[in-house]
């Protein structure tokens, strides 16, 4: 009983738990918008957004905008916590600033946020991987197999771990990396540098209103997602594939290259941007709820434990 306590006294139990509460905000507040986008970058798909929301509610129900959320919900909080602390380390890390007060130069957030994508994509590619295979479950495709019931986070894991070990449940790592890298180091970098034009001085001061918070966050979001949207896409047709390179027949794409030029070629350079509309919105809902819940959760954390300094200090609704 006396561990969440002593746990929520440390400022990494703070960020720990602040930054698991903030992606369990950003799953369930974004993932009917992450089922579209995964269905509208499918080569087989020829709808736009809002026919795919008819399609999928009018045929297997509003639940089904939530099929495959248990796997990243599962793993969300310590995903999300550990890339709150992995950024926090780095952007100390890579230069303090001359005043240990003060916030760390852009250019060390935006390094720590590279360098945070990295290491989480270790984590994350698996788990987008069983989601996507879940996302994908539909009546028609459920319809042509013997069993007929949909699959959950379980079974999936089982079938890919039966068929392709533990090089299936990493398929997809180095297109996850070569997308979050570049993705993270322009999320942070964009949420620090909106909140400081929002709200002047806010970086040092830290009394933030809660409007900053979604609105740079969401801002983030959308920045992250417009500069990697294409590697996403090919990342979603190469982790939707269920074949290996040495089954027979093979699988449609070999590879990065092979899923680009192919793609490319078949429904020309707009492919790579299908579904950016979705994801967009979908950004800006998710990540304005992810930096409010973990800036509003950290706050209440350090009050309640007698916390100092700038972030126990408290925001106010705006």
């Amino acid at each position: 009983m006396e561990f969440w306590p002593e746990f929520l006294a440390s400022s990494w139990g703070r960020e720990f738990v602040a930054g698991g509460i903030g992606g369990m905000a950003g799953v369930v507040s974004g993932y009917p918008f992450d089922t579209i986008r995964v269905h509208i970058q499918q080569p087989s798909n020829s709808k736009s957004a809002f026919g795919l929301l008819c399609r999928i509610v009018s045929s297997e129900g509003p639940l089904a905008l939530y099929r495959g959320m248990g796997a990243p919900l599962a793993s969300v909080t310590f995903q999300n916590a550990m890339v709150f602390q992995i950024y926090a380390e780095l952007s100390r890390a890579l230069g303090p600033s001359p005043n240990c007060n003060d916030a760390p130069s852009y250019k060390n957030v935006a390094l720590a946020g590279v360098g945070t994508g990295a290491l989480q994509s270790f984590l994350l590619s698996p788990v987008e991987l069983v989601k996507i295979r879940l996302q994908l479950q539909t009546s028609q495709h459920l319809n042509n197999h013997q069993n007929h019931k949909p699959k959950g986070p379980v079974s999936v894991i089982k079938s890919i771990w039966k068929r392709e070990g533990i090089r299936g449940m990493y398929r997809g790592l180095v297109i996850t990396v070569l997308r979050d890298a570049p993705a993270h180091g322009v999320y942070f970098w964009t949420y620090e540098y909106m909140r400081e034009q929002l709200q002047k001085g806010i970086r040092n001061s830290d009394q933030e209103s809660l409007t900053p918070m979604l609105v740079s966050g969401g801002l983030a979001g959308v920045a992250s997602w417009v500069c990697s949207y294409p590697l996403d896409v090919i990342k979603s047709r190469l982790q939707a594939q269920s074949r290996s390179r040495w089954d027979n027949p093979p699988p449609r794409y070999m590879g990065i290259l092979d899923c680009f030029r192919k793609s490319v070629k078949e429904e020309g350079y707009n492919v790579l941007w299908r579904g950016l509309g979705t994801a967009v919105g979908r950004a800006f809902v998710v990540n304005g709820s992810i930096f409010a819940a973990y800036e509003t959760a950290l706050r209440c954390f350090i009050n309640n434990n007698g916390g100092n300094g700038a972030k126990g200090e408290e925001f106010t609704e705006s």
